[in-house]
């Protein structure tokens, strides 16, 4: 399973574009089979990829290519050998922060990156208003037509699903007073995009 699309995979030429210039190491936190980290090992001399799964960390190896380290690792973890602090010049988390606390997530986060680098979360939230549900609603269509376009959506086997909980407002506040600086954005496939540069001191 090379290339696939769905709606975390629609979202990484997002990831990809935020990579800063000369960046030269890389994680993706909740890797999976390690699509989006065999696509930052085309642009990142070394890219380490984690996941709590060790089915998917097997399948992310089995793929490879063999420059890239695969590690099953919970990336809130200070000890584990693979998670070294501020140890990342880029960190992306694509659909992961929901599946656990959002402050301590970021908190973990802000820790691997190194200073000056920059963190690409993408998310899910909650629906609480009559606008997010009207939001979502319109998606449909949308993700319809893109996934014809892919020839289907694919969810690899073993993918873990959890609801979230925080609603797009808590997640944009919460994240502007952990992270100052940082930009959030809605997107249309119930996905929301959270950009953060690291001060360099």
């Amino acid at each position: 399973m090379e290339e696939y699309w769905n709606h975390n995979a629609h979202y990484h030429p997002l990831v990809l574009d935020a990579l800063p210039p000369g960046c030269a190491t890389a994680l993706d936190i909740g890797c999976g089979e390690g699509l989006l980290a065999r696509r930052l090992a085309q642009r990142v001399p070394s890219v380490t990829g984690v996941d709590l799964s060790g089915e998917m960390i097997a399948r992310a190896r089995a793929t490879g290519p063999s420059s890239l380290t695969f590690a099953r690792a919970d990336f809130r973890d200070p000890a584990h050998e693979a998670l070294p602090a501020g140890g990342f010049d880029f960190v992306s988390a694509v659909a992961v922060v929901h599946h656990v606390d959002f402050s301590e997530a970021v908190e973990a986060l802000d820790r691997l990156l190194a200073p000056g680098g920059r963190l690409v979360i993408i998310g899910l939230a909650r629906n609480r208003t009559p606008l997010d549900w009207l939001l979502s609603a319109a998606a449909v269509p949308a993700a319809r037509l893109r996934a014809r376009r892919h020839g289907g959506e694919t969810v690899p086997p073993g993918m873990p699903v959890q609801t979230p909980t925080m609603t797009w407002s808590t997640v944009r506040h919460t994240a502007h007073r952990l992270l100052p600086g940082s930009r959030f954005r809605r997107h249309l496939l119930w996905r929301y995009s959270l950009t953060w540069s690291k001060p360099a001191v």
